[in-house]
């Protein structure tokens, strides 16, 4: 054997499953179709974001890269939704795209057990029902005991611009084509998803004094639970805004769009629509937001977010330069659309392994996701999984009261997705247990146990809880407002960092200690009723439906009931119950049978 897992595509999900399976002891090989474009931010050189946050700190703390690839090269930092409660607030950073792209191949090449190869994989090997290789457009065929396919937007991936088209999974790199055509023949179902990107202009071409200034947040708070606390010069964002012009522009010349004009068959993301969808979808809006953000320090670029457009080049120009400080706007990348194929996910397990073929792992917008964060955090999980695999162990499956990890993970396998999905904090049901802040307290030890993340971190976790604690035992030792301070902090109105006056010792702490602490006292009567739906919740999840089992030798199941059933194949009745379609009556034949077959 070759190797014992072998990764497809260099990207986000392709960087985090090749780092985990080589960590945890497997040798590992990286196939991607150009060594020069690992980890390329190819859309918004940001990451995090609302959700999109939480799922970065997660990875982090199980002992993935993201975190730290961010922190090393980001050039603005925000947390968004300050003034909100805690569940729905998250950090957001801007990234310098071409240091973290850099610093991201620097970081594959470093590890050890793990190999990078440059070409594009054809075919799969298959041996009885599993997989044991790759093949790929060079005439190379590596045999492996694990694959994990991570190929993004470049599976028979197509850009348009205007009557433009050409088979590129971006601009100016060729699309991926053969694996498609194999995993069709094989019996894989597979469909067409659509995204956008923005165009480039240049900086030294836009009006400033006309644009709103976003400055970053001070201090800085790393996404990794590894990297201390530090200070950076950071790069301004600007804020524009359509007007009644851009949108005449663009109403006259919907017909040219290819997504209007039929040539894009596929759905694209609802909740970041291109400027033409946003300008057809809500003709009442007079003016639609513009957030102008660097690409980095050591390029002119910068990245129009919220004008994706796949408009022909010439009704690009005119929309941009109607846009206030942006008249003289030179572009120099246009924006397109990318039609490509992914894999309708409800053909995976919750391990993100393939129900068709033992070994196999897809993650990534191949599952039909959208966005950097989505594609990290399946790759770290299917490169868990295929090395645990490799090693003959139990996959390793978060539930949603674990992490957002897990929710999206569940989402996908159990109601499939038909446009690119993207996470939020609405879709976790106990997301005031899945706080940004509190993904080490989830999930280190976890990853401690598989091998995967640091025993320091492990003790650098219990120092931590013992320093809240700490500060916990300060607070409810003294009074404030002749009040107990543990009580006082309770109230909305109240902040821990103003009884630092009253109380000297809590500056003995960290301000993100403090903050964490104080999150824990105001909420704590939310987070144990939320506990007890948790409980719940396990419940459910705990009574397994063996995967043998014979839904056609239930005649009490409707028959709508009994094809979603065969085809998802729920692990618990937990996740049957959470199948679009699935009736209540169902459920309860479900339990029936179950405990009928527990008795015999």
């Amino acid at each position: 054997m070759d190797y014992d897992v072998i990764v497809v595509g260099g990207g986000h999900a392709g960087i985090e499953a090749s780092l985990a399976c080589s960590r945890m002891g497997s040798r590992t090989l990286l196939i991607t179709q150009s060594l020069d474009t690992i980890g390329r931010l190819s859309c918004n050189p940001a990451i995090g974001g609302l959700a999109k946050g939480n799922l970065v700190r997660e990875v982090d703390a199980l002992g993935g890269q993201m975190g730290h690839l961010i922190d090393s090269t980001m050039v603005q930092f925000r947390i968004l939704n300050r003034r909100r409660g805690p569940a729905v607030q998250a950090p957001r950073a801007q990234a310098d795209k071409f240091s973290y792209s850099r610093l991201a191949k620097e970081t594959l090449e470093a590890q050890k057990d793990l190999d990078l190869f440059m070409d594009t994989v054809t075919a799969l090997i298959v041996e009885g029902s599993s997989v044991i290789g790759v093949r790929t457009r060079r005439g190379h065929s590596i045999s492996a005991k694990a694959v994990v396919v991570t190929t993004g937007t470049f599976m028979d991936g197509k850009i348009f611009i205007g009557d433009y088209d050409a088979p590129e999974g971006r601009l100016g790199e060729e699309g991926a084509f053969g694996l498609g055509d194999w995993l069709r023949g094989f019996g894989f179902r597979t469909a067409r998803l659509k995204t956008g990107t923005p165009a480039r202009v240049d900086r030294q071409s836009l009006d400033f004094s006309r644009l709103e200034r976003q400055d970053g947040d001070v201090p800085i708070f790393p996404f990794s639970f590894d990297s201390p606390a530090f200070e950076r010069a950071q790069m301004p964002c600007w804020i524009a805004y359509t007007n009644l012009a851009t949108h005449k522009i663009i109403r006259d010349n919907i017909s040219r769009s290819p997504l209007y004009g039929g040539k894009i068959v596929g759905k694209g993301p609802r909740y970041c629509p291109s400027i033409e969808d946003k300008v057809i979808r809500f003709p009442d809006r007079d003016r639609h937001q513009i957030f102008i953000e660097p690409e980095g320090s050591g390029t002119s670029e910068v990245y129009l977010n919220g004008l994706s457009s796949s408009l022909p080049e010439d009704v690009q120009n005119a929309f941009i330069h109607s846009i206030e400080g942006l008249e003289n706007a030179r572009v120099m990348r246009p924006a397109y659309a990318v039609e490509y194929d992914f894999l309708p996910p409800t053909q995976l397990y919750p391990s993100l392994a393939s129900k068709l073929l033992k070994g196999l792992y897809f993650a990534g917008q191949t599952n039909g996701t959208s966005g950097y964060e989505e594609a990290a955090c399946q790759g770290l999980m299917a490169g868990i999984n295929a090395a645990l695999y490799f090693r003959g162990e139990q996959p390793l499956i978060l539930g949603r009261n674990q992490a957002y990890i897990g929710v999206l993970i569940d989402d996908l396998v159990t109601k499939g997705t038909e446009e690119p999905y993207r996470m939020f904090t609405s879709r976790a049901e106990y997301r005031l247990n899945l706080r940004q802040d509190t993904a080490d307290q989830r999930l280190t030890q976890i990853g401690y146990q598989i091998g995967l993340a640091s025993r320091s971190r492990v003790d650098a976790l219990e120092m931590k809880l013992k320093s809240i604690e700490e500060i916990k035992a300060i607070l409810k030792s003294r009074s404030v407002n002749n009040a107990n301070a543990l009580e006082y902090l309770k109230r909305p109105e109240c902040d821990i960092e103003n009884l630092i006056n009253d109380i000297p010792e809590l500056g003995n702490y960290s301000q993100e200690l403090r903050y964490q602490t104080e999150q824990d006292i105001k909420y704590d009567g939310y987070i144990k009723r939320q506990d007890i739906e948790v409980q719940r919740f396990v419940r459910l999840e705990g009574l397994r439906i063996p995967e043998s089992f014979d839904y056609d030798s239930a005649p009490s199941l409707s028959s709508e009931s009994r094809e979603k059933l065969k085809r998802i194949r729920p692990a618990s009745i937990g996740q049957a119950q959470r199948i679009s379609g699935i009736r209540t009556s169902d459920i309860a034949v479900l339990l029936i049978l179950l405990r009928r077959d527990d008795e015999d």
